[in-house]
């Protein structure tokens, strides 16, 4: 695998469009990103899992996934080690966040009854 590989699968889940972060590829639904190639260089695609999501994967296949370090890591940012994976490894995790994002933003798009109300402009 290779990063054309990834952003060949990554555009294959519908509704998926390619962006750019921090002039990194980073790939979308609704807008909002669920996995990037910002570590290209260094052979890794990148997922935005949860921390549970992501310990699962690692434990599968620690030669393939490894977390992100910091922070984005902890929050469950994960890298793909792509010289590592086949093709079903990444398609099953890209679907995985691709979800988990799909998910999230439906979530987010709900509003509670106090948000819909229409606020006043403070003068």
């Amino acid at each position: 695998m290779n990063a054309n590989d990834f952003r060949r699968i990554a555009l294959s889940l519908e509704g998926t469009e390619e962006g750019s972060h921090m002039g990194s590829p980073d790939f979308r639904v609704g807008g909002r990103i669920f996995a990037t190639l910002t570590s290209q260089k260094q052979g890794y695609g990148n997922l935005m899992l949860t921390p549970e999501m992501q310990a699962a994967f690692v434990e599968e296949a620690p030669e393939v996934f490894i977390p992100i370090r910091g922070g984005w890591g902890r929050m469950g940012a994960t890298h793909v080690r792509l010289a590592a994976a086949n093709e079903d490894m990444v398609e099953g995790a890209l679907r995985t966040a691709w979800k988990l994002r799909l998910e999230k933003n439906a979530k987010s798009n709900k509003k509670s009854p106090a948000a819909a109300k229409p606020r006043r402009k403070k003068r």
